[in-house]
């Protein structure tokens, strides 16, 4: 079976062809979302016809996603007007294929369950740290999305409360405060010199300043996962996001969070994802399979 994927992002639109079990003819475009959901939903048709005849396609795409009729239950203006977009029906229409689409945190913990870190297990819980804090709840192998489809924001836990900061009003949300994007905004008010995960992590060893706030955003992340594990009490959490490619990250999350949740639910596993910027493809081809089989 020759399967497309495509993982539409608000910064670019990866693509592959999936045949055999592997994917190839990996591709990566700006999706220059600033021009509109109807620009994008042109762009992802054009990618897909440089691949040529297909069996299936599957989508993983930014937004919430009524998975039923697979369109777009809504997205925020990083993607303007795309809330309502309804992607099957048109390319559906355009391709004369079956297509699947999803949010793109739940086709990432779909891909990582069925063909990454997460394999063997039912019941885990999918944590991407970046920007914001995106979340997947995955029970008996499936998806949990909720009265509306729309579960899993995890980000919009509560962790502080209502306050000010600087002037500022914040939210107190989880992703606020344990985003990849609140660790950077931190440390760059300490050392302007530093922008991203990677400067800060050459900087680490001779500064133990540094060390100081990094521990203090892992504790954030465990104030989250806590609350997750109590209230779910996974098999697995699988944890995402380029800065956890660092052991010591990942490690460190693991021992604080454990150190806080009841001896009950401590043989919860702790687990990098596996398959990185690929997860969401992998996540869409299954899709596409299982929407094929139906």
């Amino acid at each position: 079976m020759r399967i497309l994927a495509l993982d539409i992002g608000g910064t670019s639109i990866k693509s592959a062809v999936c045949n055999d079990g592997r994917l190839t003819e990996l591709k990566e475009q700006d999706t220059d979302a600033c021009l509109g959901g109807e620009f994008v939903m042109r762009r992802a048709a054009e990618i897909l016809k440089t691949y040529g005849p297909c069996d299936a396609i599957g989508i993983s795409t930014a937004g919430q996603v009524d998975v039923q009729e697979g369109k777009i239950r809504y997205a925020n203006d990083n993607i303007p007007g795309y809330t309502g977009m309804e992607i099957r029906k048109r390319l559906e229409a355009e391709f004369h294929v079956p297509v699947a689409v999803e949010n793109d945190v739940n086709a990432a913990a779909l891909g990582e369950g069925h063909y990454g870190a997460a394999r063997g297990f039912e019941d885990y819980l999918c944590l991407t740290y970046g920007t914001g804090v995106g979340g997947a709840i995955v029970i008996g192998n499936q998806v949990f999305r909720g009265v509306a489809g729309s579960a899993g924001e995890v980000g919009s836990i509560v962790i502080h409360g209502r306050q000010v900061v600087n002037g500022r009003r914040i939210s107190g949300c989880y992703e606020d405060y344990a985003s990849t994007s609140a660790l950077i905004r931190t440390v760059s008010a300490y050392d302007p010199d530093i922008h991203n995960g990677r400067e800060l992590f050459e900087r680490l060893a001779c500064d133990p300043a540094l060390l100081t706030l990094l521990e203090d955003w892992i504790w954030e992340i465990a104030h989250g996962l806590v609350t997750l594990i109590h209230i779910f009490n996974p098999q697995c959490i699988l944890l995402g996001g380029g800065v956890m490619a660092q052991d010591y990250v990942v490690e460190k999350v693991k021992e604080v969070t454990l150190e806080r949740i009841m001896p009950s639910f401590r043989d919860v596993v702790f687990k990098r994802a596996g398959l990185g910027n690929r997860a969401g493809l992998w996540g869409a081809v299954h899709l596409a399979k299982e929407r094929v089989g139906r």
